[in-house]
């Protein structure tokens, strides 16, 4: 509650990011796109990029197959034979590297003056460019991040992700005014080509390299740029399974590269980063974790163990249990029953979030019930119950020393 009511009232106090206008001139810009069987979804991605609304002398592509096993490259190739007007370079891995080591394959020969990476299960609106670019005129800035929509959502689990990332990052944009945003995802995220270079190119054996690209910037006071005008759209899990291997690799990732860059934690030299945003993100997941723990063992497992013990003692007789326990409701009702305390912090908690569903709908130009009326109520019920139940494994996988795949 004290963390949701302190970004409530910096989004009351600084509002949200405004458009900067056109550019000046266009720069040149290098897209790179890391690939690793996505045979799937890869040439709309390589299309959306084609299709960028910018000049075409000043745009150029590096396709990086990273040993795909499908027919990633067979479509790449495709694509560019169709498209000879546009600059595409393809690097085939025969064995997978990785993807920090098939970015920074691109960057040492990107002739751009600034640098994006694309998922190839993302795809990017034409405008981006030319509304990202111009908050570099700043030269504190170091990455401007576009909207993450998700993309044609079918699943109830995949309504819940959209409704996820229009919040977060709505939350994130209101943290890029304190200058706490913590990580840059693959996306889309725009960087300056020197600077990425100066700091040594992406985290090869890191399996969270966006996240960890994003403390460096950190660690070295630039600006991370959060905008809700660009938006990005990207493909999620539909199943559980899905959603635990994503999450698993992110959750981890975040707990190791928060250890790497321990210093920054409570360091007053990096402001409200340093202060309240790293101690935020370890704290919510060890409470996510301790939570979760705590409540199926006081008000799930304690008490049907209890319940089993009470029940031996009349053999078993649920119907003689619940007509006491309806003849007690009925005639011994009470408002003193409830406990005004939880309700109070729970009425408020629901209150604070209700508000920021509200703003981040409003200005991110979402309609509530675009994927139907299911997609709200399962974020608000369902999501923390996912998210702590990950938590968890994660955690125990940390404490037992077991890795996770890096791509």
């Amino acid at each position: 509650m004290f963390f949701l009511i302190f970004w409530l009232l910096n989004f009351m106090e600084k509002g949200v990011e405004r458009e900067k206008g056109k550019l000046d001139k266009f720069p040149s810009v290098t897209i790179t796109m890391p690939v690793l069987n996505e045979g799937d979804t890869v040439r709309q991605t390589l299309l959306s990029a084609i299709n960028l609304d910018y000049p075409r002398n000043k745009l150029e592509i590096i396709v990086v197959n990273d040993g795909s096993t499908d027919k990633t490259r067979e479509i790449v190739e495709k694509v560019i034979w169709q498209h000879k007007e546009t600059r595409i370079k393809l690097i085939n891995h025969i064995k997978n590297k990785g993807k920090g080591e098939s970015m920074n394959e691109a960057l040492k020969i990107a002739k751009g003056e600034f640098f994006t990476c694309l998922d190839a299960d993302s795809f990017i609106e034409s405008k981006a460019l030319k509304k990202m670019l111009p908050y570099f005129k700043d030269k504190r800035v170091g990455a401007v991040l576009p909207l993450m929509r998700v993309y044609k959502p079918r699943t109830m689990l995949a309504k819940m992700q959209w409704c996820e990332y229009i919040i977060n990052l709505f939350m994130k944009n209101i943290m890029a005014k304190k200058d706490c945003v913590h990580v840059i995802p693959g996306p889309f995220s725009v960087y300056k080509t020197e600077v990425i270079r100066t700091l040594g190119g992406f985290a090869e054996n890191n399996i969270t390299e966006d996240l960890e690209i994003s403390l460096r910037l950190q660690k070295n006071h630039y600006k991370i740029v959060q905008l809700l005008g660009v938006s990005v759209y990207t493909v999620v899990p539909e199943t559980l399974k899905g959603i635990y291997k994503q999450r698993n690799r992110w959750y981890k990732g975040t707990m190791l590269n928060l250890f790497n860059y321990k210093s920054l934690v409570f360091n007053k030299k990096y402001g409200d980063f340093g202060m309240v945003q790293l101690p935020h993100v370890f704290i919510s997941g060890l409470l996510a974790a301790t939570m979760i723990i705590l409540v199926g063992y006081t008000m799930i497992l304690k008490p049907f163990v209890m319940w089993l013990y009470d029940m031996s003692y009349i053999n078993f007789d649920i119907i003689f249990v619940f007509k006491r326990w309806f003849s007690s409701t009925i005639y011994n009702f009470s408002m003193l029953n409830f406990n005004i305390t939880n309700i109070f912090f729970a009425v408020t908690a629901m209150a604070c979030s209700l508000t920021f569903l509200y703003y981040a709908y409003k200005f991110t130009k979402e309609r509530i019930l675009k994927h139907g009326i299911i997609a709200v109520p399962a974020y608000l019920i369902l999501y923390s119950f996912i998210a702590s139940s990950v938590w968890v494994w994660v955690f125990f996988q940390l404490l037992t020393q077991r890795k996770v795949q890096k791509w």
